[in-house]
Protein backbone atom coordinates (compact mmCIF):
# COMPACT_ATOMS: atom_id res chain seq x y z
CA UNK A 1 0.00 0.00 0.00
CA UNK A 2 1.43 3.52 -0.96
CA UNK A 3 2.76 5.70 2.35
CA UNK A 4 0.97 9.20 2.44
CA UNK A 5 2.82 11.93 4.24
CA UNK A 6 1.23 15.12 5.02
CA UNK A 7 3.12 18.18 5.11
CA UNK A 8 1.21 21.15 7.14
CA UNK A 9 3.54 24.80 6.52
CA UNK A 10 3.87 27.72 8.99
CA UNK A 11 1.61 30.59 9.18
CA UNK A 12 1.10 31.87 12.40
CA UNK A 13 -2.42 31.50 14.26
CA UNK A 14 -4.01 32.90 11.15
CA UNK A 15 -1.67 29.26 9.25
CA UNK A 16 -3.51 27.68 12.26
CA UNK A 17 -6.97 28.99 11.63
CA UNK A 18 -7.00 28.18 7.90
CA UNK A 19 -5.17 24.41 7.97
CA UNK A 20 -8.19 23.68 10.64
CA UNK A 21 -10.72 25.04 8.39
CA UNK A 22 -9.05 23.42 5.31
CA UNK A 23 -8.84 19.99 7.11
CA UNK A 24 -12.34 19.59 8.84
CA UNK A 25 -13.67 20.41 4.58
CA UNK A 26 -11.56 17.94 3.34
CA UNK A 27 -13.18 15.43 5.59
CA UNK A 28 -16.58 16.40 4.79
CA UNK A 29 -15.56 15.53 1.61
CA UNK A 30 -13.92 11.96 2.08
CA UNK A 31 -10.66 13.16 2.06
CA UNK A 32 -9.52 12.34 5.94
CA UNK A 33 -5.64 13.49 6.47
CA UNK A 34 -5.63 12.03 9.71
CA UNK A 35 -5.05 8.68 8.11
CA UNK A 36 -1.44 9.62 6.59
CA UNK A 37 1.14 7.51 8.00
CA UNK A 38 3.16 10.78 8.61
CA UNK A 39 2.41 14.15 9.52
CA UNK A 40 5.49 16.80 8.97
CA UNK A 41 4.88 20.31 10.79
CA UNK A 42 6.36 23.42 10.69
CA UNK A 43 5.57 26.30 13.20
CA UNK A 44 1.50 26.18 12.42
CA UNK A 45 1.54 23.15 10.93
CA UNK A 46 3.42 21.60 13.68
CA UNK A 47 0.62 22.06 15.98
CA UNK A 48 -1.97 21.08 13.45
CA UNK A 49 -0.49 17.80 12.33
CA UNK A 50 0.55 17.40 16.67
CA UNK A 51 -3.52 17.31 16.67
CA UNK A 52 -4.06 14.75 13.79
CA UNK A 53 -1.16 12.83 14.62
CA UNK A 54 -2.69 12.43 18.34
CA UNK A 55 -5.78 11.49 16.96
CA UNK A 56 -7.79 14.34 16.85
CA UNK A 57 -10.49 14.24 14.24
CA UNK A 58 -10.76 16.72 11.55
CA UNK A 59 -14.20 18.13 13.11
CA UNK A 60 -12.29 18.50 16.41
CA UNK A 61 -9.73 20.68 15.04
CA UNK A 62 -11.74 22.85 12.73
CA UNK A 63 -15.04 23.70 14.86
CA UNK A 64 -13.15 25.47 17.72
CA UNK A 65 -12.18 27.76 15.41
CA UNK A 66 -15.09 28.12 13.43
CA UNK A 67 -17.01 28.57 17.08
CA UNK A 68 -15.02 31.31 17.72
CA UNK A 69 -15.56 33.06 14.55
CA UNK A 70 -19.93 33.04 15.70
CA UNK A 71 -18.62 34.19 19.66
CA UNK A 72 -16.13 35.84 19.76
CA UNK A 73 -12.47 34.00 20.98
CA UNK A 74 -14.05 30.73 22.92
CA UNK A 75 -12.02 29.11 25.63
CA UNK A 76 -11.95 26.20 23.22
CA UNK A 77 -10.25 28.41 20.41
CA UNK A 78 -7.91 30.25 22.56
CA UNK A 79 -6.73 26.59 24.15
CA UNK A 80 -5.42 25.70 20.26
CA UNK A 81 -2.83 28.39 20.40
CA UNK A 82 0.28 27.74 21.06
CA UNK A 83 0.87 31.89 21.84
CA UNK A 84 0.05 34.31 24.33
CA UNK A 85 -3.16 36.10 23.87
CA UNK A 86 -1.70 39.54 24.67
CA UNK A 87 -1.40 42.08 21.96
CA UNK A 88 -0.74 41.53 18.38
CA UNK A 89 3.04 40.06 17.95
CA UNK A 90 5.08 42.59 16.05
CA UNK A 91 7.28 41.16 13.51
CA UNK A 92 8.96 43.74 11.37
CA UNK A 93 12.23 43.34 12.94
CA UNK A 94 12.37 39.49 11.85
CA UNK A 95 10.84 40.66 8.14
CA UNK A 96 13.30 43.62 8.04
CA UNK A 97 16.31 41.31 8.72
CA UNK A 98 15.00 38.58 6.38
CA UNK A 99 13.93 41.23 3.41
CA UNK A 100 17.11 42.74 3.79
CA UNK A 101 18.67 39.48 3.36
CA UNK A 102 17.06 38.82 0.33
CA UNK A 103 17.49 42.14 -1.41
CA UNK A 104 21.44 41.40 -0.72
CA UNK A 105 21.57 38.02 -1.70
CA UNK A 106 23.24 37.41 1.53
CA UNK A 107 24.44 34.26 2.68
CA UNK A 108 22.14 31.77 3.93
CA UNK A 109 24.10 30.92 7.05
CA UNK A 110 24.85 34.64 7.84
CA UNK A 111 20.73 35.50 7.59
CA UNK A 112 20.29 32.84 10.02
CA UNK A 113 22.64 33.38 12.26
CA UNK A 114 21.32 37.24 12.70
CA UNK A 115 18.17 36.22 12.82
CA UNK A 116 18.98 33.39 15.47
CA UNK A 117 20.66 36.47 17.54
CA UNK A 118 17.25 38.19 17.36
CA UNK A 119 16.03 35.41 18.57
CA UNK A 120 18.34 35.02 21.81
CA UNK A 121 18.12 38.86 22.57
CA UNK A 122 14.37 39.89 22.03
CA UNK A 123 12.22 40.64 25.02
CA UNK A 124 9.60 37.99 25.16
CA UNK A 125 7.63 35.73 27.68
CA UNK A 126 9.71 33.35 29.35
CA UNK A 127 10.22 29.70 27.64
CA UNK A 128 8.38 28.03 30.64
CA UNK A 129 5.36 30.21 29.71
CA UNK A 130 5.65 29.64 26.21
CA UNK A 131 6.19 25.65 26.78
CA UNK A 132 3.26 25.57 29.23
CA UNK A 133 1.27 26.84 26.56
CA UNK A 134 1.52 23.95 24.63
CA UNK A 135 -0.42 22.08 27.47
CA UNK A 136 -3.40 21.07 25.60
CA UNK A 137 -1.06 18.87 23.40
CA UNK A 138 0.52 16.93 26.00
CA UNK A 139 -2.67 16.13 27.80
CA UNK A 140 -3.13 13.81 25.64
CA UNK A 141 -0.18 12.82 25.22
CA UNK A 142 1.34 9.62 26.83
CA UNK A 143 3.96 9.14 24.67
CA UNK A 144 5.24 10.64 21.22
CA UNK A 145 2.74 10.67 18.81
CA UNK A 146 3.20 7.80 15.55
CA UNK A 147 4.50 9.19 12.48
CA UNK A 148 4.95 12.80 13.88
CA UNK A 149 8.16 14.91 12.80
CA UNK A 150 8.03 18.52 13.73
CA UNK A 151 10.90 20.97 12.44
CA UNK A 152 13.17 23.42 13.91
CA UNK A 153 16.29 25.49 13.77
CA UNK A 154 19.41 26.09 16.22
CA UNK A 155 19.59 29.60 17.02
CA UNK A 156 23.58 29.28 16.91
CA UNK A 157 24.65 28.36 13.76
CA UNK A 158 21.75 27.67 11.83
CA UNK A 159 21.64 23.62 11.60
CA UNK A 160 18.15 22.40 10.77
CA UNK A 161 16.39 19.67 12.42
CA UNK A 162 13.66 17.70 12.76
CA UNK A 163 12.28 16.09 16.16
CA UNK A 164 10.64 12.79 15.52
CA UNK A 165 10.36 10.92 19.17
CA UNK A 166 13.66 9.38 18.45
CA UNK A 167 15.33 12.19 20.67
CA UNK A 168 13.93 12.01 24.03
CA UNK A 169 11.99 15.56 23.50
CA UNK A 170 9.04 16.10 24.90
CA UNK A 171 6.03 17.11 22.85
CA UNK A 172 5.23 20.24 23.97
CA UNK A 173 8.90 21.73 23.73
CA UNK A 174 9.84 20.31 20.56
CA UNK A 175 6.43 21.98 19.17
CA UNK A 176 7.15 25.39 20.87
CA UNK A 177 10.68 25.05 19.19
CA UNK A 178 8.95 24.81 16.15
CA UNK A 179 6.33 27.66 16.97
CA UNK A 180 9.20 29.81 17.98
CA UNK A 181 9.09 32.67 15.51
CA UNK A 182 12.29 35.11 16.25
CA UNK A 183 11.49 38.16 18.20
CA UNK A 184 7.92 37.65 19.13
CA UNK A 185 8.28 33.95 21.21
CA UNK A 186 11.32 33.04 23.33
CA UNK A 187 14.12 30.14 21.76
CA UNK A 188 13.44 26.78 23.37
CA UNK A 189 16.23 25.19 25.29
CA UNK A 190 16.62 21.36 24.30
CA UNK A 191 19.52 19.39 25.07
CA UNK A 192 22.03 22.63 25.96
CA UNK A 193 21.25 24.40 23.07
CA UNK A 194 18.18 26.73 21.56
CA UNK A 195 15.94 26.67 19.09
CA UNK A 196 13.65 28.76 16.99
CA UNK A 197 10.51 28.59 14.48
CA UNK A 198 11.46 25.75 11.37
CA UNK A 199 10.09 28.24 9.32
CA UNK A 200 13.40 30.26 9.21
CA UNK A 201 14.68 27.59 6.95
CA UNK A 202 11.48 27.17 4.94
CA UNK A 203 7.68 27.54 5.04
CA UNK A 204 7.09 24.02 4.61
CA UNK A 205 10.14 21.63 4.40
CA UNK A 206 8.51 19.67 2.25
CA UNK A 207 11.74 17.83 1.65
CA UNK A 208 11.51 16.09 5.02
CA UNK A 209 8.73 13.87 3.53
CA UNK A 210 11.48 12.91 0.79
CA UNK A 211 10.49 9.00 0.51
CA UNK A 212 6.86 8.51 0.58
CA UNK A 213 4.72 7.27 -2.07
CA UNK A 214 2.37 10.68 -1.75
CA UNK A 215 2.55 13.82 -0.64
CA UNK A 216 0.01 16.22 0.31
CA UNK A 217 1.83 19.85 0.68
CA UNK A 218 -0.48 22.18 2.49
CA UNK A 219 1.55 25.93 2.14
CA UNK A 220 0.22 28.79 3.97
CA UNK A 221 2.24 30.87 1.97
CA UNK A 222 3.68 30.91 -1.22
CA UNK A 223 4.87 34.14 -1.75
CA UNK A 224 3.45 37.55 -1.91
CA UNK A 225 3.35 40.39 -4.56
CA UNK A 226 5.55 43.31 -3.66
CA UNK A 227 8.31 45.76 -4.60
CA UNK A 228 12.09 45.92 -3.66
CA UNK A 229 13.30 43.85 -0.83
CA UNK A 230 9.71 42.23 -0.28
CA UNK A 231 9.78 41.12 -4.14
CA UNK A 232 12.69 39.14 -3.77
CA UNK A 233 12.08 38.02 -0.54
CA UNK A 234 8.62 36.59 -2.35
CA UNK A 235 10.37 35.17 -4.99
CA UNK A 236 12.82 32.79 -3.03
CA UNK A 237 10.25 31.95 -1.56
CA UNK A 238 8.49 30.69 -4.64
CA UNK A 239 11.70 29.11 -5.82
CA UNK A 240 12.07 27.37 -2.04
CA UNK A 241 9.16 25.57 -2.47
CA UNK A 242 9.59 24.42 -6.15
CA UNK A 243 12.84 23.35 -5.61
CA UNK A 244 11.34 21.39 -2.51
CA UNK A 245 8.64 19.97 -4.61
CA UNK A 246 11.12 18.57 -7.15
CA UNK A 247 13.11 16.93 -4.63
CA UNK A 248 9.99 14.91 -3.78
CA UNK A 249 9.63 14.41 -7.77
CA UNK A 250 12.63 13.35 -8.37
CA UNK A 251 12.81 10.84 -5.73
CA UNK A 252 9.25 9.35 -7.18
CA UNK A 253 6.90 10.59 -4.72
CA UNK A 254 3.60 12.20 -6.54
CA UNK A 255 2.57 15.42 -5.17
CA UNK A 256 0.06 17.51 -4.41
CA UNK A 257 0.29 21.23 -3.37
CA UNK A 258 -2.70 23.01 -1.55
CA UNK A 259 -2.07 26.83 -1.11
CA UNK A 260 -4.81 29.57 -0.23
CA UNK A 261 -7.39 30.73 -2.97
CA UNK A 262 -8.31 34.17 -3.24
CA UNK A 263 -11.02 34.33 -1.27
CA UNK A 264 -8.39 33.06 1.96
CA UNK A 265 -5.64 35.36 1.14
CA UNK A 266 -8.44 38.21 1.66
CA UNK A 267 -9.26 36.55 4.64
CA UNK A 268 -6.12 36.27 5.85
CA UNK A 269 -5.18 40.39 6.33
CA UNK A 270 -1.58 41.51 6.17
CA UNK A 271 -0.08 40.05 9.44
CA UNK A 272 -0.16 36.42 9.94
CA UNK A 273 0.11 36.93 13.90
CA UNK A 274 -3.34 38.67 14.07
CA UNK A 275 -5.42 36.34 16.21
CA UNK A 276 -8.67 38.44 15.28
CA UNK A 277 -8.60 36.92 11.71
CA UNK A 278 -8.55 32.91 12.85
CA UNK A 279 -12.93 32.46 12.96
CA UNK A 280 -13.23 34.36 9.19
CA UNK A 281 -9.96 32.80 7.88
CA UNK A 282 -11.29 29.33 9.40
CA UNK A 283 -14.36 29.86 7.53
CA UNK A 284 -12.93 30.43 3.96
CA UNK A 285 -10.54 27.44 5.08
CA UNK A 286 -13.75 25.31 5.23
CA UNK A 287 -14.99 26.70 2.24
CA UNK A 288 -11.61 25.72 0.28
CA UNK A 289 -11.22 22.45 1.95
CA UNK A 290 -14.96 21.38 0.65
CA UNK A 291 -14.33 22.56 -3.01
CA UNK A 292 -11.17 20.81 -3.21
CA UNK A 293 -12.25 17.37 -1.80
CA UNK A 294 -13.06 16.02 -5.20
CA UNK A 295 -9.88 16.70 -6.90
CA UNK A 296 -8.00 15.00 -3.92
CA UNK A 297 -10.05 12.07 -3.42
CA UNK A 298 -8.16 9.87 -5.71
CA UNK A 299 -4.95 11.02 -5.15
CA UNK A 300 -5.50 10.28 -1.23
CA UNK A 301 -8.02 8.07 -0.42
CA UNK A 302 -6.83 5.31 -3.45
Amino acid sequence: MATRALVLGGGGPVGIAWESGLIMGLAEGGVDLSKADTFIGTSAGSVVGAQLALGRTPQEIGEPHLRGNAGGRSAAAASQNPASQGAQPVLSPLLELRMRGAEAGQDPGELMRAIGKLSLEAETITEEQFIASMGYLIARAESWPKGYVCTAVDTADGTFVTWNGQEGVALGAAVASSCSVPGVYPAVTINGRRYMDGGMRSGTNADVAKGHDRVLVVAVTIGTTGEGPQAAMAELTRQRLESELNTLRESGSQVELVAPDAGCIEAFGVNLMDFSRRGAVAVEGLRQGRELASRLTGFWSE
